[in-house]
């Protein structure tokens, strides 16, 4: 019994440090720019990939009220203000897109931490300034305390939507 008990920790370390080894290469290799070529919503964009149709980039680990009511969704409080200022952030720049576990959400858009040349990470700019909030969605989970700490930081200062 302590011998297969030893083989499954075995089995787990050997599965944990090698998925962690092939994640942190997978991130040091997507040294790829690509231009924006549409704002969507506060959370949701166009980037041009060399395809005739591009890829539709959601911002992963936050969540920006919708700017307009589409389908079901009303539109929200704040979203207007969300999508202007992701559309002022990404005008013109060239991205960095980083997966997490997952790459694409039930919709088949490319879900994705997001860096700006000058290395500004999107994702973490929008909760701390108050256009996004968090939402984790496991297993997509590499940054959740960062945009926790984010976003209490952006409520206790009335940033954003969260403004009294």
């Amino acid at each position: 019994m302590k011998q297969l008990y030893l083989f499954f920790l075995f089995i787990s370390l050997t599965f944990c440090s090698s998925n962690k080894n092939d994640f942190s290469e997978t991130s040091e290799q997507s040294q790829e720019w690509f231009p924006v070529t549409k704002v969507v919503d506060g959370d949701t964009f166009w980037v041009d990939n060399g395809t005739s149709k591009g890829i539709k980039i959601r911002l992963t680990g936050i969540d920006a009220p919708e700017s307009q009511k589409r389908w079901k969704k009303e539109e929200g409080h704040y979203g207007k203000e969300s999508k202007a200022y992701l559309t002022k952030l990404l005008k013109d720049k060239k991205v960095r897109l980083e997966t997490d576990i997952d790459s694409l959400d039930r919709y088949g858009r490319t879900l994705s931490y997001v860096y700006l040349e000058d290395d500004t990470f999107v994702n973490a700019v929008l909760v701390k300034e108050g256009y996004a909030v968090i939402m984790t969605v496991p297993p997509n989970v590499r940054y959740s305390d960062l945009f926790y700490n984010l976003q209490v930081q952006a409520r206790e200062n009335n940033l954003g939507l969260w403004k009294r």
